[in-house]
């Protein structure tokens, strides 16, 4: 069993140990690696044990911590998870240690600082995934702004400070209409209860109007998801995206495709949906065209990059848009899916990000012109670079496949015309996915491009192989992570009041 505060130990552990790097000499740079490295891994440890001690079948919040803090406007520090954030926390937990692993080399200026930050946004992820607290969510919310900004602009690209400074305004701008509405919900508790409040379990009993879409529900719903759809990022607030990707350091891509963006489909389940019920039904509709929109567009031009890093990051941009597809289809089966999906993305994205950073190392150029023939020269790397971009494209017996089954039979249930325009993305992604390694992998090497190149080493092997493991245990056999969510999506669903003109099947795990 664990303690009382076993959670605020998951949380904050990464931050107070990774202040350890600092008693590390300056130059010994492998210490610093090694000892940043086993913090990562223990963290991941101890999150596996919230994993085996979570009650699937409980519909309450697990291994609460409630405790006063700024009493005088409501604010306590909060928090708990369901089956929802379990996954999320342990999908975070899972990516760390890769990403340290996969910066053995790749950083070499300011490689205690870059670990610290990396340990730092770790701790500001698990945090806003735990908190209960509206409040206290919106803390860890912004925070995980700061060790962001210096790791793109820091260890990144040429263009890294235009790149840091434009995630940092649109994360920002985004942000305010969400305090906005946060401290409205806050002071309503206080007329409606007599009492000030920023607790999401109290929040949820407020009576706020909510017939049209500018309504006071709907505009709650427009602030929150306005901060959340940048986050995704849905389309047309994704221009942020590509320039994040392409100027991050591999680690900063891997964090951010793999966690950053699920924290936008994280907060529409958590808090945007469920604080305004009554206007989902006008809104869905409109959140699923976007959504298909983002889909077929990302997917369009991603097929365009000549930039693999930036033809990944689109294909995020058309990835999510299923995210948000599934959700707003406002039944249990595309819900699950979407949460499913995000996991994939994670594992998916990430091994293909830190395949291209395995790139950059031996050849320091992205332009997709300067490889060929990669299968001959580096067939273990072209192996690993098929299996992730089968889990990207959805084939069955991957992850992705289960993701985007069940959004699109969700999604089919609700608007069928749609689900067929969002299915395009399938064979679009597939088109630029398949594409791509036609072009870097077969064909001839030639001198100038790729014959020189070395396979991928043990240390990459090493980080690679956990998810190249993962894509097939979660696509053949899936029960064991939607189990843990099923009660938590069932509660979901019926906090949001599901409606539909035919009625959905609540969806079965074997």
């Amino acid at each position: 069993m664990l303690s009382e505060n076993a959670l605020s130990v998951l949380v904050f552990a990464p931050l107070v140990l990774a202040l350890g790097i600092f008693l590390i000499p300056k130059s010994a740079e492998f210490f610093q690696k090694l000892y940043a490295m086993f913090v990562s891994l223990v963290v991941f440890a101890f999150s596996c044990l919230f994993y085996v001690n979570f009650q699937s079948e409980s519909t309450n919040y697990q291994f609460i911590i409630n405790k006063a803090w700024l009493p005088n406007i409501g604010v306590s520090y909060l928090i708990g998870i369901d089956g929802i954030s379990l996954l999320l926390i342990m999908l975070t937990t899972f990516l760390v240690p890769i990403i340290i692993l996969s910066a053995w080399k790749a950083v070499e200026k300011n490689v205690r600082n870059y670990l610290f930050f990396m340990l730092f946004l770790e701790t500001t992820i698990l945090g806003a995934f735990v908190s209960l607290d509206i409040f206290l969510f919106y803390i860890f919310w912004e925070a995980m702004l700061i060790p962001m900004f210096f790791i793109i602009g820091i260890w990144g690209g040429k263009e890294r400070i235009y790149a840091a400074q434009k995630f940092l305004l649109y994360t920002v701008a985004g942000s305010v209409p969400m305090l906005v509405a946060i401290i409205y919900l806050v002071a309503q508790h206080k007329m409606q209860f007599g009492v000030y409040s920023a607790s999401l379990l109290n929040l949820s009993n407020l009576a706020l109007p909510g017939v049209g879409f500018f309504s006071v529900q709907g505009l709650i719903f427009l602030a929150f998801s306005l901060a959340f759809a940048i986050k995704v990022p849905l389309f047309p607030l994704h221009t942020w995206l590509p320039d994040a990707h392409v100027q991050a350091p591999t680690g900063g891509s891997v964090i951010l495709a793999g966690v950053l963006l699920k924290l936008g489909g994280y907060g529409l389940m958590r808090f945007a949906m469920p604080l305004s019920t009554s206007v989902l039904p006008l809104y869905a509709p409109y959140f699923m065209a976007i959504a298909t929109i983002a889909i077929v567009y990302g997917a369009c031009v991603a097929m365009v990059q000549t930039d693999i890093k930036k033809l990944v990051a689109y294909s995020s941009v058309s990835h999510m848009g299923y995210v948000i597809l599934g959700l707003f289809a406002l039944n249990q089966i595309g819900i699950t899916g979407s949460l499913y999906q995000m996991l994939n993305h994670g594992v998916s994205t990430g091994a293909l990000f830190l395949l291209v950073g395995v790139l950059y190392e031996r050849k320091h150029t992205r332009d997709i012109s300067a490889y060929s023939g990669l299968a001959k020269s580096l067939p273990l790397f072209s192996i690993i670079m098929l299996i992730a971009t089968f889990s990207s494209i959805a084939l069955p017996g991957t992850n992705g496949f289960i993701g985007e089954f069940l959004i699109l039979q969700g999604a089919f249930l609700t608007n069928p015309y749609l689900t067929a325009i969002a299915g395009t993305g399938v064979i679009l992604g597939a088109v630029y996915m398949l594409w791509l390694c036609q072009r870097i992998l077969f064909g001839s090497p030639e001198p100038t491009k790729s014959n020189e190149l070395s396979d991928i080493n043990f240390r990459e092997f090493s980080y690679l192989l956990p998810l190249i493991i993962l894509i097939f245990v979660m696509g053949i056999y899936p029960k064991i992570f939607l189990k843990k969510v099923e009660t938590s999506i069932t509660q979901f669903t019926q906090k949001i009041q599901i409606t539909s003109n035919a009625p959905v099947p609540a969806m079965e795990i074997k």
